[in-house]
């Protein structure tokens, strides 16, 4: 890697992913797919990044479907198969196909697990998959007159026995099947075993690695973040959404709803996909959580590390006069702050002087990746409705480059005479701050 530029993107990408490396050691992630993603030229490429995943620590448990072998085994014995419900009615050949089929796809799967990371050290490590047992079921039964005959729904998932294997470093690998304590079997849906898995096991991640995604409102784009909420009015007023996406999301909310804290949707046909939703900070994929993914809140001592880190190039740079940790710990009450999936991306801080009714809006910062989103403003607003709170009629700032933006915003250029007399005393006459004041009553 000689190319200075190349060498900078990798250090910048490293950075910005060690906090999630560090974050998700230990963590449980259930990821589920299709089977029609062995025939996926991407698919070596996935159980890679599944292997690394597994290196780095992650808890994995995989559940595979095998709909288009189950499919290709019927058609080559023409058999057809009945469909209600959207659900497939099992008669006993249809369950033989499956039973071959879901074989098939796991041995296949184990196979290429097996072979870990042929490219770098860690493949002289072994990466040890363990199936079994792990899905009691039961039959569906008849419905509207319908018997739908070895298709099963979810009784019990072994949580006990997969949280062992998966203490002992082992990913568990799941089928769509399920099995009656008097030795039948069922069949189920993969997005149906992954969901229950990730509930009962209360995982940290789900994840969909599904066939499209999750289409924005605006042509072309790609709905990033939604809660709760914004799943279920989806689900009602689209009409329009494929029977497989309809189905993830429809999974994706019943999980959230039952404490999966993450969701994602992951376009399966996105190179390398699962890693950059991971671990870059805005993903590639669609992700569903219970609250939102971005929040603003007071500060508090454990945001000093991120507060430096977005404040030490505007330092650099002379935007901002510089703040040491020390300082910092003594001031961090006043300060606001922009999370981001647990990173820090904007702060501002309020400095009240209660007895002129007045207070200095100060260090009102957003990462340089998040400049473009209105977040300033919304910070802003923030620090204005603070300071009202707090009785204050205007605030001041004391700025060298911003000046445009605040006028924007209201301010006007006063004298150093209008604010306190005990900033007066502060006042650092070699960076010639010019003094700007608004009304907020």
């Amino acid at each position: 890697m000689r190319d200075k530029d190349q060498q900078q993107r990798f250090v910048e990408w490293f950075r910005h992913s060690s906090p999630y490396i560090r974050a998700f050691r230990g963590r449980t992630f259930v990821i589920t797919f299709g089977g029609e993603m062995l025939t996926d030229a991407q698919f070596p490429g996935m159980v890679h990044d599944l292997v690394l995943l597994n290196s780095l620590g992650i808890r994995l448990i995989l559940v595979h479907g095998a709909r288009p072998q189950i499919n290709k085994l019927l058609k080559e014995r023409k058999l057809e198969t009945e469909y209600a419900e959207g659900m497939r009615i099992t008669t006993e050949p249809a369950l033989a196909c499956l039973k071959q089929a879901a074989g098939s796809v796991r041995v296949e799967i184990e196979a290429l697990l097996s072979m870990g990371i042929s490219d770098m050290p860690l493949h002289k490590l072994p990466t040890r998959v363990v199936s079994g047992n792990f899905v009691t079921a039961q039959p569906l039964g008849i419905h509207g007159g319908v018997d739908f005959c070895h298709t099963g729904v979810i009784r019990r998932i072994d949580t006990g026995s997969i949280k062992w294997h998966l203490e002992d470093e082992n990913i568990v690998l799941l089928s769509p099947m399920g099995y009656s304590p008097t030795g039948e079997v069922f069949n189920l849906t993969a997005e149906a075993v992954a969901t229950e898995t990730a509930m009962q096991l209360q995982a940290d991640k789900l994840i969909f690695m599904a066939d499209e995604s999750l289409p924005a409102a605006k042509k072309g784009s790609v709905l990033h973040e939604l809660t709760q909420t914004e799943a279920e009015a989806i689900l009602v007023g689209r009409k329009k959404l494929q029977e497989t996406t309809r189905s993830h999301l429809e999974h994706a909310l019943k999980a959230s709803i039952n404490g999966v804290n993450r969701v994602h949707i992951i376009n399966r046909h996105i190179n390398g996909g699962l890693l950059l939703e991971l671990f870059t900070r805005d993903g590639v994929g669609s992700m569903l959580s219970a609250k939102s993914f971005e929040d603003i809140r007071e500060a508090r001592i454990d945001d000093i590390g991120g507060i430096l880190g977005l404040l030490k190039p505007l330092e650099d740079e002379g935007q901002l006069v510089r703040r040491s940790r020390e300082i910092l710990e003594t001031e961090i009450q006043h300060f606001t702050v922009i999370e981001r999936d647990g990173l820090i991306i904007g702060c501002a801080a309020l400095y009240p002087y209660l007895k002129e009714q007045i207070a200095e809006l100060a260090c009102l910062a957003v990462h340089q990746d998040y400049r473009d989103g209105g977040r300033g403003h919304e910070l802003f607003n923030t620090i204005v409705k603070k300071a009202k709170r707090q009785g204050i009629n205007k605030l001041f700032v004391l700025t060298t480059r911003t000046a445009d933006w605040f006028r924007e915003r209201g301010f006007k250029s006063v004298k150093l005479e209008a604010v306190p007399v005990k900033k007066r005393s502060l006042y650092n006459y070699q960076r010639q701050s010019k003094v700007y004041l608004k009304d907020i009553r």
